[in-house]
């Protein structure tokens, strides 16, 4: 009996150290969860009100969990890891000092009243000034302390000691520093608005105050092209211009942001357009719409700052292949300021599909080129699986991985197989017999697919000259995917099919992949017809050349040698001078 009262003490025992372990599991599990939950709920309620906080406030506030380099707050002074920035005036808060910063330290203003002198005051930021910046007054290095010293001024970027500050010689006076030429300052836009009658002579008087050779360059990036820098470039162009020339395109469409041209001097404004080709495009369409709208004399010149997967306009421009960072945001203002100024021809391609005679022809702008074929349907693959996770695509060299991946597919396929049974090609009227192709590129630059000189080829054959502004389209065949690869590393030329002012195409039966300028469709049965639409102003960058440059001179100086060209034929990438 004794023992059976034993072994049940021993069950019911074992029974509460089960259920009193089970307990201690629970709660071990639990509250870690629980903890989690309330402060991911704590912490996505932070965000909404820092959000709606940002979105009120008069500075640029962006949150960063760590900084770059050594950071002070503006406000205590103490060292901080992560916190908050203005991307237009450089004050930096922890979150503790944040709302703090907010109300006592002033922003750039973009538009304010000038002195009874008619100059800009510096506007001073304590702390945090740029790596090897040199005070103005001593010329020593600045920000060498591990603390919050020393100032910068906000427009025109110089640097000063704490000491050195009550020794400066007309310490008020600020001439908006290196890019003083492009940067539009507060007193002319605060003066606009005090115009009772607004005509461009009154612009250009009030631009005579802002120094000769005033030329103010307003800022369109786009934050989804290539490999996404257009961000950052964003931030760095605020700090350095005023924030109104900024623009963020995926906020604000092309159309409305160079409406603030018809607020500058007539053709006194630059453009640069921080995107790919097709962000370059969008960008000189919106440019069309002003002249419709009667607004020509304030139509801009157009620079470029590659962020995309081809770039071939940029490259054929001189602005290069892709920006990555590489140079200094400075060194591609200096660069805008020394740019020469050329013409180009726009295009209008029609397509008139067969059958729909009721509806109106599909109308689309041609900058670069036109092509139906392999090379198209690299491009339709490509968007295609872009659209569908585009996250992925964020890379520009996993970009042309990807397009060399389909390149490689279509060699095996040739799904563009017999294209010259397929259509019909006319040049300014003319029928053109084709050869056996998979693919027919119709040219307005001088690059194409990603950085190849198509027309020219190897360079070892005598070509005609071409330039930007000549009114002229350059069409050429190819054999397929693999002859598309040869070109591209100058191992085969494209077949030369001529040159005209008008070209006229005809897909008479099946679908074919199409595209201008990179954006690819499949097209049934239709007509193409390509004609001149317009010229526009835009900045050649003459900067080093690369060794294929200097390859392709040499080839178009044995060309010339054989040719005797005239006056007027120059390389298209040098376009024509104003």
């Amino acid at each position: 009996m004794s023992n059976m009262d034993g072994d049940e003490v021993q069950d019911d025992r074992g029974s509460r150290e089960e259920w009193t372990l089970l307990f201690w599991t629970s709660l071990a599990v639990i509250i870690p969860v629980v903890i989690t939950l309330w402060c991911s709920t704590q912490r996505s309620k932070r965000k909404i009100h820092t959000k709606e906080f940002f979105r009120k406030s008069k500075h640029g506030w962006h949150y960063t969990d760590l900084f770059h380099k050594p950071t002070y707050c503006c406000v205590c002074s103490q060292h901080i890891l992560n916190g908050a920035f203005c991307d237009c005036c450089g004050v930096c808060a922890d979150e503790q000092c944040l709302r703090r910063a907010d109300r006592s330290l002033v922003c750039k203003e973009i538009m304010a009243p000038p002195r009874s002198n008619g100059t800009s005051e510096h506007h001073w930021v304590r702390g945090n000034v740029p790596l090897a910046s040199y005070c103005l007054v001593c010329e020593l290095q600045c920000g060498t302390q591990p603390k919050l010293c020393d100032f910068r001024c906000i427009w025109c970027q110089s640097t000063v000691h704490d000491d050195c500050i009550p020794s400066m010689t007309d310490r008020g006076r600020c001439d908006l520093g290196e890019f003083r030429s492009l940067i539009i300052p507060h007193p002319y836009l605060y003066n606009v608005n005090k115009l009772r009658r607004r005509h461009p002579e009154d612009y250009s008087k009030l631009g005579s105050s802002c120094g000769r050779g005033w030329t103010p360059v307003l800022v369109l990036a786009n934050t989804r092209s290539g490999n996404n820098m257009g961000d950052d470039l964003l931030k760095q162009f605020r700090i350095l211009l005023n924030p109104v020339q900024v623009f963020d395109l995926s906020k604000l469409a092309p159309s409305k942001a160079l409406q603030l041209c018809t607020l500058l001097p007539p053709g006194s404004v630059r453009v640069l357009v921080c995107g790919g080709d097709g962000t370059v495009g969008w960008v000189l369409d919106a440019i069309d719409a002003m002249k419709l709208k009667g607004q020509d004399p304030f139509i801009p010149q157009v620079t470029i700052l590659p962020l995309g997967t081809g770039n071939d306009l940029s490259n054929t421009l001189g602005w290069g292949s892709g920006y990555a960072g590489e140079i200094a945001v400075e060194q591609v203002l200096r660069n805008i300021l020394d740019a020469e100024v050329v013409k180009m021809d726009r295009w209008k391609v029609q397509v008139a599909s067969k059958g729909l005679y009721f509806r109106k022809p599909k109308v689309l702008s041609m900058n670069n080129y036109f092509s139906v074929g392999p090379d198209a349907l690299m491009a339709l693959n490509f968007h295609t699986h872009r659209e569908k996770t585009p996250s992925f695509f964020s890379s520009r060299i996993l970009n042309k991985v990807v397009y060399f991946l389909y390149g490689t597919k279509d060699c095996l396929v040739q799904e563009c197989k017999d294209l010259d049974k397929r259509i019909e090609l006319e040049l300014d009227g003319e029928r053109v017999r084709l050869p056996s192709l998979e693919g027919v590129i119709v040219c307005n630059i001088g690059y194409w697919g990603g950085g190849c000189r198509l027309w020219e080829g190897m360079g070892d054959e005598p070509c005609p000259p071409t330039r930007l502004d000549d009114g002229l389209l350059e069409v050429v065949g190819v054999f397929g995917s693999f002859h598309c690869a040869q070109i591209q590393v100058k191992m085969a030329n494209p077949v030369r099919l001529g040159q005209a002012h008008t070209v006229r195409l005809v897909l008479k039966s099946s679908r074919m992949p199409m595209q201008v300028d990179g954006e690819p469709w499949a097209q049934g049965p239709c007509t193409i017809t390509i004609t001149h639409k317009t010229q526009v102003h835009m900045l050649y960058h003459g900067g080093e050349q690369t060794d294929d440059d200097d390859d392709d001179d040499d080839a178009d100086t044995s060309a010339s040698e054989t040719e005797s060209p005239g006056p007027h034929d120059s390389p298209r990438p040098r376009g024509a001078r104003l």
